[in-house]
Formats: C-alpha cells, structure tokens, sequence
C-alpha cells in the first residue's frame, strides 16, 4: 500500500511539474518551498505548486468552489474597462454568489445581499466581503485538512527522499 501512495505522490509531483514545465527559469518543486506551504494559507496560494496541488487537493473533495471563486475575485481585481468590470461582475455572481448558482459559496445572506446590489454598480471592491469569509473558511477549514492529507504528505515525504538520495 505505501508503494502505491508513493508512486501515485511521484506521479502528482510529475504532473505539478509538468504543467508547469513551459514557465520561464528552471524553477522546480522544493523541499524547502514545500514546507513553506505549512507556515500559512498566504504562502501556500504564493506558489504556483502550492496553489495547484491545493486546487487539485479541493476537487479531489468536491469542495473546489471556494479557492475557485478566490482567484476568480483576484482576476477581476485587475479588470481596467468598466464594461468588461460589468459583464465580469454579473458573470462571477451568476456562478458563485447567486442563491442556487452551481459554485454557490457558502456565505451570510446579508454578504449575498450586498453583493447583488453592488453587481449593479460594479466597481473592483464589490466582492471583498465574500472574499474575506471565503479567505477564512479556506484558512479555518481546507487549509488544515489539506496539511494533514495524503497528497501533502505524500509530496513531502517523496521530496525528503529525493533530497537525501540527491
């Protein structure tokens, strides 16, 4: 059995490294950057590993709504035309916000409230709010679970062995 979880944690760092294989500079996934990702939340979505074992550990768990609906609200932040800032507006609070939506995140309906009518109006704040309660559920919920599931540990485990084998 712990074959197959080091095999399949080999294959996952595969993966992570080739999907990343056509960014520019050599860099590569790190023991050191790895054990980075346990200090916070923060520094675990600053790397681009981190973020996308993360993201993978969340859809493993069907609970991929949040991290998604995050970097989503990110991406909108650097929308510069008010235009697309409306049509991106309405389009995250259709799939995310919106009572019933299919990524609904699980937020206060007061926060839902405030968000519709700012989608009205939109600016690049509208959804700090949602944002903030989703940064914490992440932090308070999926950040610890993902610390201590296989896909981390597995990672870390099969780094510590390249290293002492480099």
């Amino acid at each position: 059995m712990h074959f197959l979880s080091l095999h399949s944690g080999k294959n996952f760092m595969c993966r992570l490294q080739c999907m990343f294989s056509h960014s520019s500079g050599s860099e590569r996934l790190s023991l050191e950057d790895t054990q980075q990702w346990s200090q916070s939340l923060e520094k675990l979505l600053e790397s681009k590993y981190g973020l996308a074992t993360f993201r993978n550990f969340l859809k493993s768990e069907y609970s991929d709504e949040n991290i998604e609906f995050w970097l989503t609200c990110e991406d909108y932040k650097k929308t510069k035309s008010l235009f697309r800032m409306s049509s991106r507006a309405k389009k995250i609070y259709e799939q995310f916000v919106k009572a019933e939506s299919p990524k609904e995140i699980n937020i206060d309906y007061h926060t839902r409230e405030q968000i519709k009518r700012n989608v009205k109006t939109p600016n690049m704040h509208c959804f700090d709010d949602a944002q903030k309660i989703v940064y914490g559920l992440m932090e308070r919920d999926s950040y610890p679970r993902f610390l201590r599931s296989d896909i981390y540990r597995t990672l870390l485990e099969n780094l510590m062995a390249d290293t002492t084998k480099g």
